[in-house]
């Protein structure tokens, strides 16, 4: 079997704020970099951890739109939270986005993220192309 690697960019998606892309598919899935709250300005979105996870998964819905997929693909995901104090405001907003059949997840406390972010998430998903 060749391997095969595309990468993966959407103009609904911000840039990426340094040497990688949005996403790469490759062998039969889709992965997701790690996307913060980043407004198409390059700006972190106003708000609190609610609205920079609304906009960090849109981001990354973004993205899998580009690859023709939506977040229904995705298999696992790694959210990176500032202050695991709001884990569960995050996850609110989280299980919003991912109503049934969850992927696989872990969340993790960092000490910091790119341009002051409070949340960071990445995600894998199934190619269906």
């Amino acid at each position: 079997m060749r391997m095969k690697k595309e990468i993966v960019s959407s103009p609904a998606a911000p840039a990426a704020v340094g040497p990688y892309s949005q996403g790469v598919r490759a062998t039969g899935f889709i992965f997701v970099s790690g996307q913060i709250p980043l407004a198409l300005s390059g700006e972190i979105v106003p708000g609190g951890i609610e609205a920079q996870t609304a906009q960090a998964l849109k981001t990354l819905g973004a993205v899998l739109s580009a690859a023709g997929l939506t977040l229904e693909a995705v298999v696992k995901t790694t959210v990176y939270l500032v202050d695991l104090e709001d884990f569960q405001a995050m996850n609110a907003v989280y299980a919003r986005h991912f109503p049934s059949a969850s992927p696989a997840r872990a969340c993790v406390e960092v000490a910091r993220l790119p341009k002051g972010a409070r949340v960071e998430i990445e995600a894998i998903a199934l190619d269906r192309a």
